[in-house]
């Protein structure tokens, strides 16, 4: 471990970055170990005091872990604080929960200093239990719009972060706009409430359309009656600048609308304000989803398709306006900004960005899940974002494929409690909208059943496959791929719950099934016989359990390849067995070669990765011994 150590991605400093009375306070508040709370509107610049706070103590070496949390989501924190373990400690095999219980141990015992940043706290229950320690050692910023009585008292220290003091935001105007007039540099900061987003959208505006201050107040005022209903959140804006701020965001688009390439500007935003505004990839705005999409609208009779120059030229204006912050690999958008765009739009406009922000997140999606704990998250973090604002788009008529996809995410970068949780909530919404007998509301069941089975209970999947199986016979029938599938995965549970001999009788039935209706080479038919190799061996045979396992591998081999990853796990498979019926050198031998190739094609930290590491440890420990 090399120190120090950095977990997370701290924002970077804005340019003409002020150094407000709050910066003292804060270190005032954090002297000697303590929490501060930084409170405030949405738009006033609590993440750039933590950053700025942050980039000090690690460019100075005040610290030698810092780790920044985007915690939005308890599902976030615990990720973030799982990560952090994995860099301190060799916690590579825990669950997330448990992962994040043994980090908070390490802060409350190490000697290392550490800085922990949890940014954007929207709910203080989500911290129930994953609250930093008190340690004066350690320190501990959050920004959040709350101002709970939870976040104060004891060592917590609420400090509540307004929009700029009339001196700091001229100070801000007179750095982008040198060559204005004082009084009106005064007469604009006081226009846009003095709040931090605005001023940014304003000077980028008038200076890249040529305008001086006055122009640029005179075009706002035209505006406002007109702006009237785009309001952000209640809460975040003082009254008197409601429509100043909604009219900012009116001209900024506008211009960045027109810019070249014409028209593209505006509905990039749209998709923008579907996803997290912590961190967007911006890759999902070149998939083809969004390209066919805008190639498909009117733009003033621009019928040139849209191809993935365009759409970065266009994320480019919407940066330049600073609408947005894009850099190479992610785009930032701030809340206020996707509510007022939102907004904009009616609920049934809303839904085709919502459907075309989901199609690009399935398309996004890498498969096999791939060794990057932290892309994952960023796309869960995207796929909950869009899941929370047109809800009903995602589940009209069908549920969509993406949520199943984020969910199956979890379970595959080895967090399966936390997949158990996510399906059970998106099942209990699929029962809501869509009924108990729709197919998705079924299939989300089936996860919910696998995910507690891989979570360690395998009685609890087996009861809830039991009754996905009943239903989908009862709806689908005894030979839709789906109930196969059902009774495939209900039999090899039955075996995991201590009942191979029953596992194997199922899982023959129901190999005879899928090879008569699926066909002997599909890969859930290949995926029934690796099941039925692995519990005949599990009861008791395991030299049968070889030898089924060397056909189902070439069939694997033949219609896969060597890469696919049941290809790699019916080789783990098979060299467990070999070793079970006596040749442990072959197996040996087998598995390092399996290794390899998975480090290749799955990364370090894939599950199937560590599984033959220990398997390979088991072994070579077992020989020594």
């Amino acid at each position: 471990m090399r120190w120090p150590h950095l977990v997370g991605v701290i924002p970077t400093v804005a340019d003409a970055y002020q150094h407000r009375q709050r910066t003292i306070e804060l270190e005032q508040a954090t002297a000697g170990g303590g929490t501060a709370v930084l409170s405030g509107l949405g738009g006033v610049g609590k993440t750039q005091l933590a950053a700025a706070a942050a980039r000090d103590a690690w460019s100075r070496q005040r610290v030698d872990l810092l780790v920044w949390v985007t915690a939005a989501t308890r599902q976030g924190v615990v990720a973030t604080y799982a990560q952090g373990a994995y860099g301190v400690l060799d916690t590579a095999d825990e669950e997330g929960e448990q992962a994040a219980t043994r980090f908070l141990a390490w802060l409350a015992t190490t000697d290392r200093r550490w800085l922990i940043v949890l940014d954007d706290l929207r709910a203080p229950a989500d911290l129930i239990g994953l609250w930093p320690p008190a340690m004066p050692t350690g320190t501990v910023l959050v920004t959040t719009r709350r101002r709970d009585a939870a976040l104060a008292g004891g060592k917590r220290r609420l400090l509540d972060v307004d929009v700029f003091t009339p001196g700091e935001a001229t100070a801000y105007l007179r750095h982008k706009l040198p060559h204005e007039p004082a009084d009106q540099l005064h007469q604009l900061a006081a226009d846009l409430g003095h709040l931090p987003l605005a001023l940014a959208q304003a000077t980028a505006y008038l200076t890249d359309r040529g305008l001086d201050c006055a122009g640029y107040r005179a075009r706002l005022a035209d505006r406002q009656r007109a702006l009237a209903h785009l309001l952000p959140e209640p809460e975040a804006l003082p009254d008197e600048h409601r429509a100043t701020v909604a009219g900012t965001w009116w001209l900024s688009i506008i211009a960045a609308d027109r810019l070249q390439p014409r028209g593209l500007a505006r509905p990039l935003l749209e998709l923008a304000a579907m996803w997290d505004p912590n961190g967007i990839p911006v890759g999902l705005f070149t998939t083809s989803a969004v390209t066919d999409h805008l190639s498909g609208l009117d733009r003033g009779g621009n019928a040139e398709p849209v191809d993935r120059g365009a759409v970065k030229d266009a994320l480019r204006n919407l940066h330049r306006l600073s609408l947005v912050r894009c850099g190479a690999d992610q785009l930032e958008v701030h809340a206020l900004v996707q509510r007022a765009t939102r907004d904009q739009l009616t609920p049934d406009q809303l839904d085709t960005p919502a459907r075309i922000a989901a199609d690009a997140l399935l398309e996004f999606w890498p498969a096999p899940e791939r060794d990057d704990p932290a892309g994952s998250q960023v796309l869960r973090a995207n796929t909950a974002a869009l899941y929370e604002h047109p809800r009903h788009a995602l589940l009209d008529l069908h549920c969509h494929a993406v949520l199943f996809r984020a969910g199956r995410s979890l379970g595959d970068t080895g967090q399966p409690a936390a997949a158990v949780a996510y399906f059970t909530d998106l099942h209990t919404d699929c029962l809501r909208v869509l009924g108990p007998d729709h197919p998705d509301t079924l299939t989300a069941l089936h996860h919910v059943a696998q995910w507690r089975g891989e979570a360690g209970d395998p009685a609890g999947a087996v009861e809830a496959f039991a009754q996905v199986l009943a239903d989908r016979l009862r709806v689908m029938g005894p030979d839709h791929p789906d109930t196969l599938f059902s009774r495939n995965n209900l039999a090899y549970w039955r075996g995991a719950a201590g009942d191979p001999a029953g596992a194997v009788e199922g899982l023959r039935q129901v190999l005879a099934d899928r090879s008569r209706v699926l066909g002997p080479d599909h890969r859930h038919t290949l995926s029934t016989s690796s099941n039925l190799a692995y519990w005949r061996g599990a009861a008791g045979d395991p030299a049968g359990a070889v030898e089924a396992l060397r056909q189902v591998l070439a069939a694997y081999l033949r219609v896969f390849g060597p890469d696919h990853p049941h290809t790699l796990t019916t080789r783990r498979n098979l060299a467990h067995w070999r070793s079970e019926a006596g040749d442990r050198a072959g197996a040996v031998e087998a598995t390092e070669h399996v290794l390899a190739d998975q480090l290749r094609v799955l990364g370090p930290r894939h599950p199937d990765t560590l599984a033959s590491r220990r398997k390979l440890a088991r072994w070579r420990d077992h020989d020594e011994g």
